[in-house]
């Protein structure tokens, strides 16, 4: 069986980990507070070990190493569930304090090592390691500069396994701390470097949805929380399930990023909208379709219709005719002809699973390469540089033993991102397809399984 290791990393990092852990577990028939399993199909159980380890007596274990510098949210989560193994929590003695640096530099370099030691006997204790599934915030210190370091040893000492990121994105209107946008740049490059798989995910669409789609008046991270473990659930339904259709991590790199650097995704979800709206929702494939490529249904703030998909994916879950869907899909595509690029033919996939998520009789997720996300790059760029030419707040960094070479560094790696995704935009590739067989010697590899 091909399992994931799924690392958690920070405050939020943990909290969106422990949602997605609770939405998978009904799937699979797992009581998410004592890990037994007590589902009604043997298919729940027909690929559980690619996220769940078992015991001999039939005790499911989550294949999750919980990180955060601090205690307290860990602490939440050892005596929330049983699914948690004790020894695969690691935590520090004090927050990093919003700051990329001291999570890089020094608290969270301090941990490193233990993470690692947890990683490896996990990875010693499964059959065929398909890669590994980080969950981070780019906002914070712990999420930064940690999953900065973790993401370097493992690219080390696993070359030939995938990385896939979920990230959260600071968006300005929805910024808690003021250096939020040094993190981000800072963590860009690790991203871009070591990262095959990178979901996009910032609160300010997660708001919009909840208060505009599910018309909810009050938004808590739960809800937040939820919808995202929602689509990662969608996400990863194909490697939990037998379908019609099946993909793993490799297929998804494959047949989404066109080169390395250029794997920056937009996730979405269907059906996202209120109790009362769904008696008025016929609950048609064709709706489902509809639904995934609006913005108002993207879990990333970017408008779709502001630049061009590279590739997109739908992975649909429910009874439904693979000839109905793929048919639906391909009308997307001939109608919208403007919004694709010209230079990737078949560049929209779609998956089918027979199993619906609970409480729905079928879902589609959405995975987009868009080169709309250049604006939410230029964001993060512009927040950053601006606070750069004033020097504010950099002595918190540079007072953790970071040099100022390495944030003009990484303004400079996201500036060629940027470029990278303009370029691809306008359809000049040439320069773009040199630059990325320099980035990263695994495209080789996975290029021959195309």
């Amino acid at each position: 069986m091909r399992e994931i290791i799924t690392v958690q990393i920070g405050g939020a990092g943990n909290a969106i980990g422990d949602a997605f852990w609770n939405v998978i577990s009904h799937e699979h028939g797992i009581d998410f507070k004592s890990g037994r399993f007590c589902g009604t199909s043997q298919l729940q159980l027909e690929r559980v070990s690619v996220f769940f380890n078992a015991t001999a007596s039939q005790k499911f274990y989550a294949r999750a190493i919980c990180v955060d510098t601090e205690q307290g949210q860990l602490q939440n989560l050892f005596g929330k569930s049983d699914i948690y193994r004790p020894e695969n929590f690691v935590s520090g003695t004090e927050s990093a304090g919003n700051s990329y640096a001291r999570g890089f530099h020094t608290d969270g370099a301090a941990i490193l090592e233990d993470v690692l030691n947890n990683i490896r006997r996990e990875a010693e204790s499964v059959d065929s390691l398909q890669g590994f599934q980080l969950i981070h915030s780019i906002g914070g210190g712990t999420g930064s500069g940690l999953t900065a370091l973790i993401m370097a040893s493992l690219v080390d000492e696993y070359p030939d396994n995938l990385i896939s990121n979920y990230v959260v994105i600071p968006s300005e209107k929805m910024s808690h701390v003021v250096v939020e946008p040094y993190n981000a740049a800072l963590s860009i490059p690790s991203l871009v470097n070591f990262s095959h798989l990178t979901f996009c995910l910032d609160n300010e669409a997660l708001y919009h949805i909840c208060s505009q789609n599910l018309r909810i008046s009050t938004s808590t991270n739960e809800h937040i929380n939820h919808i995202v473990a929602l689509t990662m659930s969608g996400i990863t339904t194909c490697l939990r399930f037998p379908g019609q259709l099946n993909a793993g991590l490799r297929k998804i790199y494959v047949n989404m990023v066109p080169f390395p650097p250029l794997h920056f995704l937009i996730p979405g979800f269907a059906p996202l909208i209120s109790p009362k709206q769904q008696q008025y929702n016929k609950g048609t494939v064709s709706e489902l379709v509809q639904q995934i490529f609006s913005s108002n249904n993207l879990l990333c703030a970017v408008d779709l219709r502001q630049g061009k998909l590279l590739t997109a994916a739908g992975i649909f879950r429910g009874r439904m005719s693979p000839r109905e869907v793929d048919q639906l899909m391909t009308n997307v595509r001939n109608k919208n002809i403007n919004h694709f690029v010209e230079w990737i033919p078949n560049n929209i996939k779609t998956a089918i699973c027979d199993i619906p998520p609970r409480g729905l009789k079928m879902s589609a997720t959405f995975i987009g390469n868009t080169t709309a996300i250049q604006k939410m790059l230029q964001r993060i760029l512009d927040s950053a540089t601006a606070m750069y030419r004033r020097k504010a707040h950099l002595h918190w960094y540079t007072g953790e033993g970071m040099e100022e070479e390495e944030l003009t560094d990484a303004f400079e790696q996201l500036k060629e991102l940027i470029d990278t995704y303009s370029r691809s935009a306008a359809d000049e590739m040439g320069e773009a397809q040199e630059e990325s067989h320099v980035s990263c010697a695994f495209c080789t590899r996975a290029a021959g399984e195309r």
